[in-house]
């Protein structure tokens, strides 16, 4: 084994690192989060071969060919492709606030604004969306791509060509957003979009519902990545790198998709939902509907205050680490640090109502909502005196990186602070739909920006191998800090402007004024970023590997930028160091996406210790060279994830043009028609291509992995991907009984009045599932026919499930009953046509099952037919739930 001493936390060591103290214990094995990167070079550097050989091994194009950003599954480059497409929209965004600024210099009468009061409203609408969605979190997901797997010792992520697609749907969907501009005008109801304006009867246009199927698409890229992640942290972590050990920038990412997971599922829901009164006629949402628009208020808002959360932890990250890299002190009570970001992790989801405080929702609720608030920001009081302390503690060294998560900490206490006048019922009617809810808002988001930004700067001489322009950056900090301020402070004092309004008391425009200012010398201070880095990229002085005196996590004990995959070997910390294993377990490598490799993942024990072979002496380089090529080697490539990717932006694009369920007359509409087929034959051929391809991942399991030790990648991925699953069906549910208590439970008169249909496809889908174990049964005994028959059982039942349900459909038609008769109807067939949904797609999996099984798949390994069976059960069970709501009760 060759080792780098370098002591993983203990919660009992809070000891400084500082001066000549730091200088020593950073020779001797300074205390780092997962592992400290050393001054000296007996790890890195030039005993490493470079990456072009080993791309040359595995005939993956160099970083310089177009070709190799279209098809890299690679953790660092999809990490390279997030951070600079959300600078992209970051730009676009940018330009949308400037242009609003320009409007709010002086109150303006209709006719006398640069925009009109339609596109005011849409460039506020899409201001909003891409800087929340677009811009603030996939920046974030950028570093948590190239860092995440480095800090905790994995080659790659748990499912590579997953990843690669989160970001090409990422991609697709921004694309699809921007090009609702021109599809008659974008949505133009706010970022919120609340009901009842989010439906045609007050946003006809195309656009709109382009807007809300870009939406659909970034959520789905949002819940590949989530279980990804998820996936990767809990099962891929390096011998002895408990989760108490992890660092915290890691430990921040994986609460933030945790969050991400429950959060997105939520609003995903009420997507569906809004997309099928836009796309289908149905009523969830009309005027008309009892409750309609408090429906969508609720379901927003449950997404809505866990996602200030999820844009601002891995900011929390980059804070905490930076502070300990240039104080060169440990985070001060570090696990109470983790202990509360777990804490508001939880909170965040017993908050959403002080959105509402505007609502009909009774007292004695606000008030318990209030207290909620009020709860939740004191463990991030722990959190903020914990950073302070910090730097009282350590030594501070004044570099770029640091200035701006210092930026950023100032004015998210700002941000709190008044936060705080928002959590109170009583202020809050005073303040609720006012500038200084948009100065908040901003304070607290775009605080988080300031932290990114910083874990840019830090981040870059990895990413790039080079350093940047240190007067530059600290050039474009004063000009950011001086403008961000300049903007938004002013708006508390001309809190009385309404928001989203361009006419405002004469007498707030000083203020206003001198907000313009602020938003241009912002915007300034990012064309020194923009220059800075650029140039820096290309022409800046080479990287040290470990750039920073201090730095105490695992990615600054490899070269910058990184080798392929990552190591010269595998990382352990089984000593309490970071070192690395010559022999890695024998494990074989998953495959991601759905199907298996042949063999099994090894004997764990130990609470997730992978079993390998002794350790050795070999030294580091010896061991890269004999391991890089090893026959184990994960697969780095694929094509099919921009083609599905593409396949979906086309067939969102063609579903665009749907309303009341119809495509309509006319050349437009033969337009959406086709590209709706041409995009769902894409989509479909290229889902058959990605399950035909061969593709090894990285297999986890090696180290540790609790909570689940001893399970395999596919399965813990399929377990937190039906989590979410169960709270998109329960956001579906969860609408159906709350649309139908606010209409009078017992004035309601159930579609449809039959339950025997319902019984019928009961005992169908309760049928199916036995005959799915029965194929599982069949494979582990080696049985082809037993499986392959009992597959086509399991198909001939859903298929009979599916013409039931039909014929059913086709009763209620012909009674007049269809999805915009009224909300009645649309709740059924609507809640029920999501699980049809759910069966067919599994009906599709298990023909692709039967082909294979044929041909003798799934004899020697049945974890394919597992995971399969564990989504088939799932669709079973959300059946048991929906035929008592909707026949029964």
């Amino acid at each position: 084994m060759s080792e780098r001493r370098a002591s993983t936390p203990t919660d009992e060591d809070e000891g400084a690192i500082d001066g000549k103290t730091a200088d020593k214990r950073l020779t001797d094995g300074g205390r780092a989060d997962g592992g400290t990167a050393h001054r000296d070079r007996s790890l890195v550097g030039d005993e490493y071969e470079p990456e072009e050989h080993h791309s040359e091994e595995h005939a993956f194009p160099s970083t310089g060919e177009i070709r190799r950003w279209l098809i890299t599954t690679n953790h660092k480059d999809v990490g390279i492709l997030y951070v600079v497409t959300s600078l992209f929209f970051l730009l676009l965004g940018g330009t949308l606030a400037l242009l609003l600024r320009v409007q709010l210099w002086a109150p303006r009468a209709v006719g006398e604004t640069i925009l009109d009061p339609v596109a005011y409203n849409q460039a506020v609408s899409a201001h909003g969306l891409l800087m929340v969605f677009w811009f603030l979190s996939p920046f974030a997901f950028g570093f948590a791509n190239y860092v995440v797997p480095l800090q905790i010792g994995a080659k790659d992520l748990a499912f590579p060509r997953l990843n690669a697609l989160s970001y090409w749907l990422y991609l697709a969907s921004g694309l699809l957003f921007a090009v609702s501009f021109f599809q008659g005008g974008t949505f133009a109801g706010g970022w919120t979009m609340y009901a009842p304006l989010n439906v045609p009867t007050f946003m006809p246009d195309v656009g709109a519902s382009a807007a809300v199927l870009a939406l659909v698409l970034f959520v789905t890229s949002v819940t590949v990545s989530s279980v990804n992640f998820i996936t990767t942290i809990h099962r891929m972590r390096a011998e002895g790198l408990t989760l108490r050990r992890l660092p915290l920038f890691t430990w921040t990412i994986l609460l933030t998709v945790w969050m991400m997971l429950f959060a997105f599922a939520a609003l995903l829901a009420a997507l569906l939902i809004l997309s099928s009164d836009r796309l289908l006629g149905t009523t969830y949402f009309a005027l008309e509907t009892p409750g309609g628009s408090l429906l969508w208020t609720h379901l927003f808002w449950f997404f809505g205050h866990p996602e200030v959360y999820i844009v601002f932890f891995p900011a929390l990250g980059v804070m905490a680490e930076t502070f300990q890299t240039f104080t060169g002190r440990r985070i001060v009570g570090r696990k109470w640090f983790i202990a509360a970001m777990i804490l508001v992790a939880l909170q965040s989801f017993v908050v959403w109502m002080h959105h509402m405080f505007l609502t009909s929702i009774n007292l004695q609720i606000k008030t318990l909502f209030m207290v909620t608030t009020i709860g939740i920001s004191l463990p991030f009081d722990l959190m903020v005196f914990a950073l302070i302390y910090t730097m009282i503690k350590g030594r501070i060294r004044f570099t770029t990186p640091f200035l701006f998560n210092f930026g950023a900490l100032l004015l998210f206490i700002i941000g709190g602070i008044t936060g705080v006048f928002l959590g109170a019922v009583v202020l809050d009617y005073e303040f609720r739909g006012t500038y200084w809810v948009v100065a908040h808002f901003h304070y607290v988001m775009v605080g988080g920006i300031t932290a990114l930004v910083g874990g840019l700067y830090y981040w870059f001489p990895k990413m790039t191998g080079r350093m940047y322009d240190e007067f530059l950056g600290k050039l474009h900090f004063g000009l950011y800090f001086v403008g961000f301020n300049l903007l938004y402070f002013p708006m508390f004092v001309a809190w009385q402007t309404p928001r989203r309004v361009f006419d405002y008391a004469p007498g707030l425009a000083p203020w206003h004024k001198l907000a313009t200012i602020g938003g241009f010398v912002l915007a300034a201070s990012f064309v020194v970023m923009f220059y800075n880095l650029t140039k820096s990229a290309f022409a800046g002085d080479s990287a040290e590997d470990n750039p920073w005196a201090y730095s105490t996590t695992a990615e600054w004990t490899v070269p910058s930028p990184p080798p392929l995959e990552n190591f010269p070997g595998v990382p352990t910390y089984r000593d309490g160091a970071l070192s690395f294993r010559r022999d890695a377990p024998e494990l074989a490598a998953e495959t991601d996406g759905g199907g298996t490799a042949a063999a099994v993942d090894a004997a764990v024990e130990d609470g997730g210790t992978a079993v390998g072979s002794p350790a050795t002496s070999t030294p580091p380089a010896a061991s890269y060279s004999e391991h890089g090529a090893h026959d184990g080697h994960a697969s780095h490539a694929s094509i099919w994830p921009l083609a599905l990717s593409a396949g979906m932006f086309v067939l969102f694009f063609g579903l665009s043009g749907l309303r009341g369920g119809s495509f309509g007359d006319g050349t437009m509409a033969t337009v959406y028609l086709s590209a709706a087929a041409v995009g769902g034959a894409a989509t479909f051929g290229s889902l058959l291509f990605w399950a035909l391809e061969p593709f090894d991942a990285p297999a986890g399991g090696f180290g540790e992995a609790w909570p689940f030790a001893g399970i395999e990648n596919g399965k813990v991925g399929m377990w937190v991907f039906l989590a979410s699953d169960v709270v998109l069906f329960g956001g579906v549910v969860g609408a159906y009984v709350f649309t139908r208590v606010a209409f009078g439970w017992t004035g309601w008169e159930p579609v449809p009045t039959d339950p025997i249909p319902g019984l019928l496809n009961t005992y169908i889908l309760l049928t199916s599932s036995f005959t799915v174990v029965l194929a599982l049964v069949a494979a582990e005994k080696r049985s082809r026919g037993g499986v392959v028959a009992c597959l086509v059982a399991t198909f001939l039942l859903g298929v009979g499930f599916l013409v039931n349900k039909g014929i059913e459909w086709q009763h209620l038609f012909h009674e007049g009953l269809w999805l915009s008769t009224n909300v009645r109807s649309s709740t059924f067939f609507l809640t029920t046509g999501l699980h049809a949904a759910h069966v067919v797609v599994g009906l599709l999996i298990t023909l692709f099952l039967v082909a294979r099984a044929w041909r003798g798949a799934y004899l020697d390994d049945s974890r394919t037919v597992e995971y399969f069976g564990l989504y088939w059960h799932f669709v079973d069970i959300v059946w048991l739930f929906l035929f008592p709501l909707f026949y029964i009760l």
